[in-house]
């Protein structure tokens, strides 16, 4: 059900051998039932889905997903809607399988359509993207031609989101790590391309994220992150005394000017911002398929362009660079 062997074996004597020799006991680690008193729950939902023969598979569109040959008769839509629900909350997507949409909390979708012209072709490219959630730019990263897609989250629920997906998406050239990218080996330098999400503000030292992503690119790889920022010039950053939109574990939002400041200081080359976006709550909310408070939540109910303590409202930045060196 659950099965990282294959993954282990290709690494095992390449470029990234020592990651699969400390993979197994990340595995471990990562998916412990002692440790996450849900799993279980989760793995027995994983283990209701039906099994069902995708004739087609979709990876390049908005809904990343898969179809049969025939509409599913209503007993068996409802025990695959059913048991996915069973691994309630859905972040990121949308998915759709076999005629069930699942409408998560974020229309990704949107934000890849912002960073996919900013991106180095693909094509036989090896990609990390850290903090993944359930894999849906994983996907999206494989659809637009890459060889091996790498997604690293330390939250057991989307790993097993990732699995469900994966016995119907039927793709072994994607996969999702129960790691963060503290655990990946130092100076890893493996990768062409490496994604880093909504990822920097949670960092209790962003420079030091910037050197932990720099260092498992290949030297003149590609970096494309994306996170909060304010507006404002070089060396402007808001440092939330408390919360920021009700999150407790938001610690620095750069201005524009100043995440590049970052990225020069740290050695890497052709930094350029692509792309800006307030977030709307068209683009994260509240839906069946993640039930729990969304943005519209977090900002005051009488002025959206500020967060409910008073912050500016989330405005997002896209920004891509290139580690040091040639390839």
């Amino acid at each position: 059900m659950i099965d990282y062997q294959p993954l282990i074996d290709r690494w095992c004597g390449g470029d990234l051998d020592r990651w699969a020799q400390r993979l197994p006991q990340q595995l471990a680690r990562g998916l412990s039932t002692t440790r996450y008193g849900d799993l279980p729950r989760w793995l027995q939902a994983l283990a209701a889905l039906p099994d069902l023969q995708a004739r087609d598979i979709h990876l390049d569109t908005a809904r990343v997903g898969a179809a049969g040959k025939a509409p599913l008769d209503s007993a068996t839509a409802t025990a695959l809607r059913e048991a996915l629900q069973q691994l309630h909350p859905w972040r990121k997507g949308p998915f759709e399988l076999f005629g069930v949409h699942i409408d998560t909390e974020w229309r990704s979708d949107w934000k890849w359509d912002r960073l996919a012209p900013a991106l180095d072709d693909l094509a036989g490219r090896r990609v990390l993207d850290v903090g993944c959630g359930s894999g849906y730019h994983c996907w999206r990263m494989l659809g637009a031609g890459a060889a091996e897609v790498i997604g690293i989250d330390p939250t057991p629920l989307f790993v097993v989101q990732y699995w469900a997906l994966r016995k119907y998406l039927q793709r072994d050239q994607a996969w999702v790590l129960p790691v963060g990218i503290e655990d990946l080996p130092a100076r890893l330098q493996a990768f062409d391309t490496v994604f880093s999400m909504g990822v920097l503000y949670h960092r209790r030292s962003p420079l030091d994220h910037l050197l932990e992503l720099r260092d498992c690119l290949r030297p003149g790889g590609q970096l494309l992150l994306e996170t909060l920022v304010i507006e404002g010039g070089p060396g402007a950053t808001l440092v939330p005394e408390n919360r920021y939109a009700r999150m407790g574990n938001v610690w620095f939002l750069p201005s524009c000017a100043t995440l590049l400041g970052w990225l020069g200081k740290l050695g890497y080359t052709q930094a350029e911002v692509v792309d800006v976006n307030v977030t709307s709550v068209e683009e994260q909310r509240s839906t069946g398929w993640m039930r729990f408070h969304s943005l519209a939540d977090f900002l005051d109910p009488q002025d959206h362009d500020k967060t409910i303590e008073g912050h500016p409202a989330p405005r997002r930045a896209i920004v891509t660079a290139r580690a040091p060196g040639s390839k």
